[in-house]
């Protein structure tokens, strides 16, 4: 089954004279975001807002994950200046709380992680009392570099689950047990940590398996939760199988809560970062000892 006509709840406009200052300084400090590689409907009123989603490591991945926008490639060396312009970009936005993620970078030994720490520790210097969210991924089940993130002590450090178990084979060279391992490695490297994930709905997915996928994260102790609409970039990608209502949407945000995680998004255009700031509302950040400005 492939649904492509949108039902009403879904004509968000995207307006491109809103993204025109925004683009000029992502282009300025040669820097990508999610929201572009990705074509986020959210875009234009996020950028309106003078906030964005960074993409560090490059924008391509090498990875082919089926529901993805993002380019595979083989991409790019790292660039060891580029923590220092997100950085800027978070200074000159004056934003409170900036989310960092990246392509998955199978290509380098750590996955990214060491540059995933550079840019915290950059985005510190820069602007201390700006909350830092990553969204990493599963560094092909390394310990050791998840480890590297946890030190570099982020507010929240997110993973996508992005789907239930038996659709993972939309998510190339992922594995269920691995993402869920990465959440449970964070919590048990560092117990205060907040963790975060994110699901993709309208795939395929039966309400018994979503509730499942729910019960597995609050296993690992996971923190907070996003659950969005999942719209198909193209024609080629993985086709949408259903339009959830908004109504069933709050219905699973309140079966969420009950089960214990600390703040729920959920709705149609819902996505990891939308509405990021209002996660935790800046009480980790006050733990972390040594931050300058503290």
């Amino acid at each position: 089954m492939n649904i492509t006509r949108r039902p009403e709840w879904l004509q968000k406009k995207i307006s491109p004279v809103a993204h025109a200052d925004m683009e000029r300084l992502l282009g300025d400090l040669q820097l990508h975001t999610v929201c572009q590689e990705a074509h986020c409907p959210n875009i234009s009123e996020c950028f309106r807002q003078r906030q964005a989603t960074f993409l560090i490591l490059g924008k391509l991945c090498t990875r082919l994950c089926s529901f993805c926008n993002v380019t595979k490639q083989t991409p790019l060396p790292v660039d060891p200046a580029e923590p220092g312009r997100v950085a800027a970009a978070v200074q000159r936005l004056k934003l409170i709380h900036v989310v960092v993620t990246s392509p998955t970078r199978d290509d380098l030994a750590d996955g990214g992680s060491a540059h995933y720490g550079a840019t915290v520790a950059a985005i510190r210097l820069a602007s201390p009392e700006t909350a830092i969210e990553l969204l990493v991924p599963d560094f092909a089940g390394s310990a050791e570099a998840v480890g590297g993130v946890v030190a570099a002590q982020p507010d929240i450090l997110g993973h996508n689950l992005e789907t239930v178990p038996r659709l993972y084979s939309i998510r190339s060279g992922a594995d269920y047990r691995r993402s869920l391992g990465v959440l449970q490695s964070v919590r048990r490297m560092d117990p205060a940590m907040k963790t975060k994930s994110g699901l993709m709905l309208g795939l395929g997915e039966t309400e018994d398996e979503l509730f499942q996928v729910l019960e597995d994260l609050r296993r690992v102790d996971c923190t907070y939760l996003s659950m969005g609409q999942y719209l198909a970039p193209s024609r080629s990608h993985h086709p949408v199988q259903e339009f959830v209502s908004p109504e069933t949407f709050d219905r699973y945000r309140e079966r969420a809560l009950a089960m214990g995680f600390a703040h729920v998004e959920s709705g149609p255009y819902v996505r990891s970062s939308y509405h990021a700031e209002q996660y935790g509302a800046g009480t980790a950040h006050a733990r972390i000892p040594g931050v300058p400005g503290d």
